[in-house]
């Protein structure tokens, strides 16, 4: 971990499919040029680390599709977390979710936050 690597958070969950796409271009960009890149997600953006989940969202007009999206950002080296009580919420839990996926706490996520440069949607 570096003085340059990007935290993303990301509370936009499947109810909003033109929304939820700009963490994932953002962070395929960042990783693109080098910058490592971990994507937390609370609310109901936790829904999208769910197997299955991606491909069910709507492929929206002349914009990349989540599953893409996704399956990009995990096998260039991204890595995704959790909110803990956000799974807890919607009885999530680990192995309902995709390989690559853990859930975290908030004393995971204020250690992120310190050590990272940070981007919210």
């Amino acid at each position: 971990m570096t003085e340059n690597d990007l935290l993303i958070i990301s509370t936009i969950g499947p109810e909003n499919p033109e929304k939820l796409l700009m963490p994932f271009i953002v962070a395929n960009t960042s990783l693109t040029l080098d910058i490592p890149v971990t994507m937390f997600f609370m609310s109901s953006g936790v829904e999208l680390a769910l197997k299955g989940k991606a491909e069910t969202i709507e492929k929206l007009n002349d914009m990349p599709d989540l599953p893409s999206l996704l399956q990009t950002f995990v096998s260039q080296g991204g890595i995704i977390k959790l909110c803990g009580p956000c799974c807890n919420h919607r009885n999530i839990k680990p192995e309902d979710l995709i390989e690559g996926a853990e859930i975290g706490g908030a004393a995971g996520l204020v250690d992120l936050v310190m050590e990272r440069k940070v981007l919210t949607f």
